[in-house]
């Protein structure tokens, strides 16, 4: 079995989290990341698999034994890098000497001589100069640090007794040292080359306060230059002139001293350096510092902004590298609204109390459970290509759950611009980018009803168990999988679920996890308040969804009764019994098939709803009945004819069902027609417009 980098590489930082008993950061990764069927559980096959058997015996026998795979590994790379350093500073100490004799002309170069070439070894960034004080010449020497003898000047005079090179011009000397010197140079440069790395990302991280010195390119172009001398003696007197490449500028002096070393003062040297920078280029780089300054004022700005608003936790913060003036400018223009969502993410696990409350709500006992036509079903779409609009139902059960959802994308599609500038019939045949969108916004309009308008809860399978039950419940992977996150701004609450749609849509828990959070939304104790009997389940006998959980999604209330607002009744002796009914107008209507029967009564509130759409009840099944117009609200009681639109996702439906409706005395009678023949939809839809016919178009009658 072959085994990813990726795999490997979660499992390792899973065993470090584990080890130290970071359990909820373990959670969010398992969120984010979730496990796979290659991740790898155990510690020692892990260990194998990392080749690291010798480097666990190893710490096994320390005194104090790291604990976790990833910190063996860190602190093994670290010493390597230890015996690295140690290595390079080994042969820095055993490199061949240069030196310069006082009373020859020449520079010579020999290992025999006890002579030296001394150099200055500040060169570095203009802001290192200035944070250290006043600079003073340091020198480097090729020598052993066993053959230097320092004097006052730091500086030493050793005689050149080499007859070899006294009479060679200076030049020539110093190229036949021209490789000594390019290998000390390569190694200064790729150490200021780190550190100015180093102090570039730090700074740009906001770790180090105050302007940048100097921009990445130009540090690169420095350390490329080449070191060249040029010595002329004139009267006693040694002068260093401007290299071609500008390197070495003015300021930067070599001085014959009666010991005849040559000494480059650092400071001269940096000063040169300044003189170096063009006009144009100064007034660039003052821009550039003055525009970072602004950005990081504005900063600055939205930070403390954020601070009045909401507690920034430290462990959310991410430091990330940014590699140009742009991105930096970036920051100053990220959205406080996602800041303050993303805070709001933190969840909480499903602990067992709740998970018993909910079971019993939902099923009646702790130790019932889902059926396999609840499991397995999400709010997937249709793509048949008349029916995109369309929550395929894959078996019987949750029709109530699915029909109400539908509802609401319906109303997202059809009379909230979701489908853009399409108009009609059009809008029926959205994206899939359209309707996810539609799908994420009807599931947060039905949890913020819910939760009355104030605060929602979303259920996420978080992919792992967050506790072991115990006692009287029955385990089925459902709620111990669970993780809850509480929203108080319904554009917080859409982001979230925007951003979890794939385990609604797509998942097959989708159906499970927005009944839960729609009970969570309204919680456990309002949800029994609201049934006129308390211990009644929201999903009934064969699986079925009740009437009260149907109005949970419809109008955010659990109520066990369909006609408008309370009613009291009286069972005699004195006592009154509540009935408790829809309080207000709803977007989305209801009509039933037990109305027709005189077993209930539905009342306007949800008759005649904000909008041209209604869940059908008919033959212990839930589906959607809507129209295009919602002027055919307004105009009850007036000779009219329209269309309605039937869709049943439990049907394998394959084309679209288009009813035309008529109303009023020009109206065909339907009082000749057989009722044991009439289509139940038929009387569901009389329920609303009283003797209205009913044409088919030709499609076949669903009996």
């Amino acid at each position: 079995m072959t085994v990813s980098v990726e795999d490997v590489s979660s499992s390792v930082v899973r065993e470090y989290l584990s080890r130290k008993g970071l359990k909820r950061t373990i959670a969010c990764m398992d969120e984010e990341h979730p496990r796979t069927t290659f991740s790898i559980n155990n510690r020692s096959q892990l260990r194998q698999l990392l080749n690291m058997e010798d480097l666990y015996r190893n710490n096994k026998a320390q005194i104090s034994p790291l604990k976790t795979l990833l910190e063996m590994i860190v602190k093994h790379h670290i010493g390597k890098n230890d015996q690295i350093t140690m290595s390079k500073s080994d042969s820095l100490q055993s490199a061949p000497t240069v030196s310069c004799n006082a009373d020859s002309p020449a520079v010579t170069s020999s290992t025999e001589n006890n002579t030296a070439f001394v150099i200055s070894k500040h060169i570095k960034s203009r802001s290192d100069t200035e944070d250290t004080g006043p600079a003073q010449p340091t020198y480097t020497s090729f020598l052993p640090k066993t053959d230097k003898e320092p004097s006052k000047n730091q500086t030493e005079d050793w005689p050149c007794d080499s007859e070899a090179y006294k009479h060679q011009p200076p030049m020539a000397a110093l190229r036949n040292n021209g490789g000594v010197l390019r290998r000390e140079a390569e190694k200064n440069t790729s150490t200021t080359e780190s550190i100015q790395r180093t102090r570039i990302n730090r700074t740009r991280r906001g770790m180090i306060a105050g302007p940048i010195a100097s921009t990445l390119q130009e540090n690169k172009k420095k350390q490329n230059r080449r070191l060249e001398v040029r010595q002329q003696l004139l009267g006693g007197e040694v002068e260093n002139k401007r290299s071609s490449d500008g390197l070495l500028g003015t300021g930067v002096h070599q001085k014959n001293s009666e010991s005849g070393l040559i000494e480059i003062n650092s400071a001269d040297y940096l000063r040169g350096q300044r003189e170096l920078w063009s006009a144009p280029d100064k007034v660039q780089r003052e821009k550039s510092f003055e525009k970072v300054q602004q950005d990081m004022l504005t900063t600055t700005k939205v930070k403390s902004l954020a601070s009045q608003k909401v507690t920034l936790d430290v462990a959310e913060m991410v430091l990330d590298d940014i590699d140009d003036d742009e991105d930096l400018r970036e920051l100053s223009t990220v959205s406080f609204q996602r800041a303050r969502a993303e805070h709001s993410y933190a969840g909480r696990p499903m602990d067992q109390h709740t998970a018993t409350e909910l079971k019993v709500i939902l099923l009646g006992s702790s130790l019932s459970c889902f059926s396999v036509e609840w499991r397995n079903q999400g709010f997937a779409f249709s793509e048949t290509p008349d029916l995109r609009y369309g929550i395929v139902q894959k078996k019987g059960g949750p029709c109530g759950v699915l029909a109400s959802m539908q509802a609401f994308v319906l109303k997202k599609l059809l009379f909230e611009n979701f489908g853009g500038s399409n108009s009609g019939l059009q809008r029926l045949k959205p994206s899939n980018a359209t309707r996810r969108k539609c799908l994420a916004s009807a599931a947060a309009e039905i949890l913020w009803r819910a939760g009355e308008e104030k605060q929602a809860t979303i259920a996420i399978n978080s992919g792992r168990n967050h506790f072991t039950p115990t006692g009287h419940f029955k385990s089925e992977g459902v709620f111990e999988k669970i993780t809850c996150f509480t929203v108080d701004n319904i554009k917080e609450l859409q982001l979230l679920l925007e951003r979890h749609i794939d385990q609604f849509e797509t998942g097959v828990l989708g159906c499970i996890l927005l009944t839960i959070s729609a009970i969570l939304s309204r919680s456990t104790e309002k949800v029994r308040d609201d049934m006129d009997v308390p211990t009644t389940t929201l999903i009934g006998a064969h699986g079925y969804c009740t009437q009260e959980l149907v109005n949970l999604f419809l109008c955010g209330r659990a109520v066990s009764n369909v006609f408008d607002d309370d009613m009291e009744l009286d069972s005699g002796r004195g006592n009154m019994t509540l009935l408790k009914g829809v309080k207000g107008p709803c977007d989305i209507g209801l009509l039933s098939l037990f109305e027709h029967y005189d077993f209930c009564k539905v009342g306007a509130h949800l008759k005649t709803p904000r909008y041209p759409i209604w869940v059908v009840c008919s033959e212990s099944h839930f589906s959607v009945l809507f129209g295009l117009q919602r002027e055919l609200l307004t105009n009850r009681g007036q000779c009219m004819e329209f269309d309605l639109y039937y869709y049943d996702g439990l049907a394998n439906q394959q084309e679209e069902i288009r009813l035309t409706v008529s109303v009023g005395e020009s109206a065909p009678s339907c009082q000749d027609d057989d009722t044991d023949l009439t289509p139940p939809l038929e009387h569901c839809i009389r329920t609303r417009w009283m003797n209205a016919f009913v044409s088919w178009n030709d499609t076949e009658p669903i009996l």
